[in-house]
Formats: C-alpha cells, sequence, structure tokens
C-alpha cells in the first residue's frame, strides 16, 4: 500500500505501539485504549476512550475512527458515531466514543485495541447548481427502492 507522511505525537508517553495495521493489507490502523486501569462500560453506556496521540493530517486528508468488528461480534461493543472524522485542522487527543450495546458489563483493559483508524482524501464539492437535475434510470427512488 501507498504511505504517506503524517505527523503524530505520543501525548502521555510510549505506553502503547503506534497505529499500525495488523496486516500487510488492513487499510485500517488499530489504536490503543491509552488508559491507566481497567475500566468498566456498563450497558448502554458510552465513554470517550483516550488513545494517547494526536495527529496532523496533510491538507486534502481525513482520518476515519471505525469500530473493530471483533468487539461488537464478541462483546456488543460499538462506536455511537462511527465512523468518526478527524479532520486535517484537528490537533487535539484522537478519543473513541465506545458504547456498549450489550446487555452485561464490559471490562476494558490498558492498551486493548479500541478502534481502527482509516486515512483517506477529502474533497470539497464545486457546487453545479441547475434548477433540474438529469434524468437517471432510478430516479427519486429511496429506501428499499432496489430490493432488498
Amino acid at each position: 500500500m501507498e504511505e504517506i507522511p503524517v505527523k503524530i505525537t505520543r501525548l502521555r508517553g510510549k505506553r502503547w505501539p503506534l497505529p499500525a495495521p495488523a496486516t500487510p493489507l488492513s487499510a485500517g490502523l488499530d489504536l490503543y485504549a491509552d488508559i491507566g486501569d481497567p475500566m468498566s462500560l456498563e450497558p448502554g453506556q458510552t465513554n470517550a476512550i483516550p488513545t494517547g496521540i494526536a495527529i496532523a493530517l496533510p491538507n486534502g486528508w481525513e482520518a476515519q475512527v471505525r469500530p473493530r468488528s471483533g468487539l461488537a461480534l464478541e462483546h456488543s461493543i460499538g462506536m455511537l458515531n462511527a465512523p468518526g472524522t478527524i479532520d486535517a485542522d484537528y490537533r487535539g487527543e484522537i478519543k473513541v466514543l465506545l458504547t456498549n450495546f450489550g446487555k452485561e458489563p464490559f471490562t476494558l483493559k490498558p492498551g486493548a485495541r479500541i478502534a481502527q483508524l482509516v486515512l483517506s482524501q477529502a474533497y470539497h464539492p464545486r457546487w453545479i447548481e441547475l434548477d433540474d437535475l438529469p434524468l437517471s434510470d432510478r430516479g427519486d427512488g429511496g429506501f428499499g427502492h432496489t430490493g432488498s
């Protein structure tokens, strides 16, 4: 995969690895819970979990914070705002809004992999305002229009 240079800083020392892909072809980079002690997420509870890192993305790029499928399948842990967007001009700590969608408390351990970070180019549209849009075969068919 192509690499782009991204500046990163660790906010509380080198406690956990920098975000990295789990395999050579993984699109997502693992983010870690930068917490000192285990913490419990009660059913229905959402917490902003710190990752201990801040980044400076190049102009024209964004980073999306996405949930981990293993946490969702095995523990009903997800993200309330998935995906979360990190803008190129944001310099604060990346935090993950983890939610316990399950029926049992979940214990989050220090250094646990809690989410994935995916980088992509971002574009602003140059709007071309028209009185009517060009026709298409689908037209304005919406929810469920193409079948289930």
